[in-house]
C-alpha cells in the first residue's frame, strides 16, 4: 500500500491538556473542558471527512471520579448535553456512535442520552466513533473475566475479546496523546498491545486540522511488524 493511501483502521485519541490550556491562559479548568469539547466535535468530523472507520476517544476515566465534585458534575453535565446533541443531529453527521465503559456509575439521564444515541445513530456504518466514559483499562479485563467465569468458560485471546467493553471495536492501529505527557494513563489496556503510539506536546483545545493530517502521515511511515 502506498503512504498516501495507508490509513488506520481505528485512532485513539487520549484528550489531555483541557485544564492547563485554561490555565495558560487564565481561564477556569471548567472553561477549557468546555473548548476541549468544542474540539472534540471537530475531529470527529475531521474523522469522518478522512474516511477512517474507527475512532476512539478517552473521555472519562475511572480515574477521574477522584477529582472535585464540583469539576465532575459539570463534565458529566456536559457529556449528557453533547451526547443529546449528537442525537439530534445524528441525521446530519451521519456517524455511529457507541459508548464503552462502567455505566453503573453514571446517572439514569446520562444512560437514557446514552442508550438514545446509540440506537438513532446504529444505522450508519461508515465511521464508529466510540466514547471511553467511567473507562478504565484494567476495569475493562476485570469486568471481561468475570463474565467468562460466570459464564464457565475457559477461554483464548481471541474469544476473551467477546467479554470486553470493546468487543465489536479493532484495536486502535495508533494511540495520540496530546498534551506532552507520554504514558497510557489506563487506556486500551488489552487492544493497544500493538497500537503504534504518538505523544503531541499541544494541549487538546489547541488542536487543529493539519494536527491530524501529521498524525496520519506520521502513521503512513512507520512499518507495523506486530512482534514479527
Amino acid at each position: 500500500m502506498n503512504e498516501e493511501n495507508k490509513k488506520p483502521n481505528c485512532i485513539g485519541f487520549i484528550m489531555d491538556g483541557n485544564r492547563r490550556w485554561a490555565k495558560e491562559k487564565n481561564l477556569t479548568s471548567l472553561e477549557g473542558h468546555k473548548e476541549g469539547e468544542k474540539v472534540f466535535k471537530e475531529v470527529v468530523n475531521w474523522v469522518k471527512d478522512e474516511s477512517l472507520s474507527h475512532a476512539v476517544f478517552y473521555a472519562f476515566s475511572t480515574e477521574n471520579w477522584n477529582r472535585s465534585q464540583e469539576e465532575v458534575s459539570y463534565l458529566m453535565e456536559l457529556l449528557t448535553v453533547g451526547l443529546n446533541n449528537y442525537a439530534k443531529s445524528a441525521d446530519k453527521l451521519k456517524v455511529r456512535m457507541r459508548v464503552i465503559g462502567d455505566r453503573s456509575r453514571l446517572s439514569k439521564s446520562l444512560i437514557k442520552s446514552i442508550e438514545n444515541l446509540e440506537e438513532v445513530t446504529k444505522k450508519y456504518k461508515a465511521t464508529n466513533v466510540w466514547v471511553a466514559l467511567s473507562y478504565g483499562g484494567r476495569l475493562e479485563i476485570v469486568e471481561g473475566v468475570n463474565k467468562a467465569i460466570a459464564k464457565g468458560e475457559k477461554v483464548t485471546e481471541e474469544s476473551f475479546k467477546n467479554f470486553i467493553w470493546s468487543s465489536e471495536m479493532p484495536d486502535p492501529d495508533i494511540i495520540v496523546r496530546t498534551g506532552g505527557e507520554q504514558r497510557l494513563s489506563n487506556f486500551m489496556t488489552w487492544g493497544s498491545a500493538y497500537s503504534e503510539l504518538l505523544f503531541l506536546e499541544k494541549y487538546w483545545p489547541a488542536l487543529i486540522k493539519s494536527d491530524l493530517d501529521g498524525i496520519l502521515s506520521e502513521y503512513a511511515r512507520r512499518t507495523r511488524r506486530h512482534g514479527s
